[in-house]
């Protein structure tokens, strides 16, 4: 393990993933570590204030990175008939995290979630996407409800970066991949929603990580792709006989607990801001899955 050291009087980056266990967390560490930053997780619970406190005080961090949260398993229908445990983890948890990050003077990039918007009458399919300070317009699930309201409270932390993924997809086809899921799913609507595809963007939250940038992100590829889009990528590129099925928005929620958040965000701040401040690139939503796709091809991924 790298250690900590000082340069000048000036700490080196120690980034503390929170969540440790996690899927997204797991690619974060992998990605410090081979960028040769030193790195350290933990699975505290984020509601324990003085466990908190006195892993922050043990590891001393600069940053943060908060990946962990309550998702549901095997998905958000979960948090409907666990409410309780869903508040927690993602309105006590994440609040208590942030503000004892706060008073430490610690640096914390949160990892939320795109998840609180559906198309409406002002933001319809093919037209303009939801941009930072629109206010949320989903509830139809309650983890939706829980982390559109947390993240109200939470954006006026001084010391607090909040990215919102979407449906985010990794090189390989684990569990917790949007690929992975709708590849096993019976049938699927085909609706265009806004991406993160994990290879693109998990180096632009380090970048703003380590450079104490604040305030909300959409974090996802710009544009937005369908369903079937993603599907037919992933035949042409990964698995050449594969076979879907679609059905409408109608049909999905009589088999479902809670409502799905359908949305296009609008990436341009994000864009501007890696572009402009760290010359980083991030391709459009089809471009990514492309080579997303190519990338688990030469991996022998099937």
């Amino acid at each position: 393990m790298a250690q900590q050291q000082q340069q000048n009087g000036v700490k080196e980056p120690l980034f503390l993933i929170w969540g440790g266990k996690g899927w997204v967390a797991n690619h974060l560490k992998e990605l410090l570590e081979k960028q040769g930053k030193a790195v350290r997780t933990t699975t505290v619970r984020m509601e324990d204030r003085e466990a908190v406190l006195e892993e922050l005080r043990r590891v001393k961090p600069t940053h943060v990175l908060n990946c962990a949260g309550c998702t549901g398993r095997p998905n958000v229908d979960w948090c409907e008939d666990n409410k309780e445990a869903t508040i927690r983890s993602n309105v006590i948890g994440t609040m208590n995290l942030t503000d004892c990050c706060c008073l430490e003077g610690i640096h914390i990039n949160v990892f939320a979630t795109g998840c609180v918007y559906t198309y409406d009458d002002e933001h319809p399919i093919g037209g303009k996407g939801f941009v930072e300070s629109d206010p949320a317009n989903f509830d139809g699930s309650f983890y939706s409800a829980t982390k559109s309201r947390v993240e109200e409270i939470m954006k006026t932390y001084p010391n607090c970066l909040i990215l919102r993924l979407r449906m985010p997809v990794s090189d390989d086809l684990h569990p917790r991949n949007f690929v992975t899921k709708i590849t096993k799913y019976e049938r699927v609507v085909d609706v265009p929603n806004s991406n993160t595809i994990l290879h693109d963007l998990l180096p632009a939250a380090i970048l703003l990580s380590e450079h104490n940038e604040t305030g909300i992100y959409n974090f996802t590829n710009p544009g937005a792709i369908s369903h079937n889009e993603v599907l037919t990528l992933f035949k042409k590129h990964v698995r050449p006989d594969f076979q879907w099925k679609n059905f409408s928005l109608d049909e999905q929620s009589k088999i479902l607990k809670a409502g799905r958040s359908n949305c296009k965000l609008d990436a341009t701040k994000l864009v501007k801001k890696m572009k402009e401040d760290y010359g980083f690139e991030i391709p459009e939503v089809h471009e990514a899955y492309e080579a997303c796709f190519k990338r688990m091809a030469a991996n022998g991924v099937k």
